[in-house]
């Protein structure tokens, strides 16, 4: 076993703030959104406005980088890697 280089010191760790780890309750919302099915048409978009008071143009850009959160993916895996499929298509198809 090799002595500690005297040379070296690492920095002590800082803690992460509580809750850093946890999603924000919106991005909740957000996930919880994508998972339910929907009816019709605009019975979604309607839902956005009334449900979470943003424009579904917001929405979308908010679900595109939450998809690319590792903590969304940790809270919930199927609907993350089903949204990342969907976009990934639709960027193929371009």
């Amino acid at each position: 076993m090799t002595a500690p280089d005297p040379e070296h010191h690492d920095a002590p760790a800082v803690p992460a703030p509580p809750g850093a780890d946890e999603l924000s309750s919106r991005d909740r919302a957000l996930l919880a959104l994508e998972r339910r099915s929907w009816a019709g048409p605009g019975a979604k978009e309607r839902a956005i406005r009334e449900e979470l008071g943003i424009s579904p143009v917001r929405y979308y850009q908010l679900v595109n980088a939450l998809i690319e959160d590792e903590r969304a993916l940790r809270v919930d895996p199927v609907t993350v890697n089903r949204l990342r499929r969907v976009r990934d298509a639709k960027r193929g198809r371009r």
